[in-house]
């Protein structure tokens, strides 16, 4: 079992990470990847570069390795210095204990070696560290940026920060080479999921509490200065694709529904123009996605509010 090396104490980050709709939503399939039996509320995926293999955060505290349809799921690391297995395992995901920690984003920063991979992870309650010899890393220098979803209230503080409409979420970089974090971007309201263009120019930041995706620049002659681009209910992790792309777990909104918040996946692309919608309410209702990432001709959906890792192949 790996432990988690903690190098600032500072990510309280909830990462909870319109376009037509997609034409292709009738002919795909969906598939479950079950958890394990005691396995509640998957946050993220991290994949393993050239395999099927990826990890992913419970609720307990454990992040979990996914070794594919043969041996599946085994323990591979957690924050918590003192986690003990009797106590924590199958931890209610309603209630996150802080002797048990609670991972939330996580990204790899892929070497040429599987063994030289190191797994950045976000914790609610033990901060920004790395397992191993998201969150996102900036592949070609191994920078690593995440969010703060409040400098104010953590985890077990949610209800409060959302009815005080808390805005002091911040975007913060890891620089690789001098170890240091640093704040980039200030005042966010609930600043949930981070992804960086592929030449490190911008971020794209969802703010959960004010329904918007900011785009911050990162470079040029004004840099830090932002724009909202996308207005989404409920906008979560976002994830680059290969090609550049964007997708961002979010809602949309339909008035006919009782319950009229309904989850969907929304590929966008570097100027936040919206290229695709997938509605995800056939197979969860109304329950809340947080991330949509693609791996190679596959969508994986991860929910805190059920038991598996969604797979859609189209």
């Amino acid at each position: 079992m790996k432990m988690y090396i903690i190098i600032a104490p500072i990510c309280l980050t909830f990462i909870f990470h319109f376009c037509f709709l997609s034409t292709l939503v009738s002919a795909i399939s969906f598939n479950k990847i079950q958890l394990p039996t005691n396995a509640k509320g998957p946050e993220a995926l991290a994949f393993e570069l050239g395999t099927s293999r990826f990890f992913t955060g419970l609720a307990d505290g454990r992040i979990l390795k996914y070794q594919g349809t043969t041996i599946r799921f085994v323990d591979f690391g957690f924050a918590a210095p003192n986690r003990s297995k009797s106590v924590c395992d199958g931890t209610d995901t309603s209630n996150p204990n802080l002797v048990c920690g609670r991972p939330l984003g996580m990204a790899l920063h892929h070497q040429t070696q599987i063994q030289q991979q190191r797994l950045y992870v976000c914790d609610a309650f033990f901060g920004f560290g790395v397992l191993g010899p998201e969150v996102h890393v900036h592949q070609p220098t191994g920078n690593v940026y995440f969010t703060d979803v409040s400098a104010v209230y953590g985890i077990r503080d949610f209800e409060t920060e959302v009815s005080v409409q808390d805005s002091t979420g911040r975007l913060l970089k890891y620089d690789v080479k001098s170890k240091q974090v640093t704040v980039l971007f200030r005042n966010l309201s609930g600043a949930a999921g981070v992804a960086v263009d592929e030449q490190e120019k911008f971020a794209l930041v969802s703010e959960f509490l004010a329904n918007k995706t900011r785009k911050i620049w990162l470079q040029g002659q004004r840099p830090y200065r932002s724009e909202i681009v996308n207005s989404l209910p409920r906008p979560d992790n976002i994830k680059r694709t290969r090609l550049d792309n964007f997708w961002l777990a979010a809602a949309r909104l339909d008035q006919q529904m009782q319950s009229n918040l309904l989850p969907v996946g929304v590929r966008i692309n570097g100027n936040c123009s919206v290229l695709e919608t997938v509605n995800l309410e056939r197979w969860y209702g109304n329950k809340k996605v947080t991330e949509v990432q693609e791996y190679g001709s596959k969508l994986y959906i991860v929910s805190r509010s059920v038991n598996f890792i969604g797979v859609i192949n189209y």
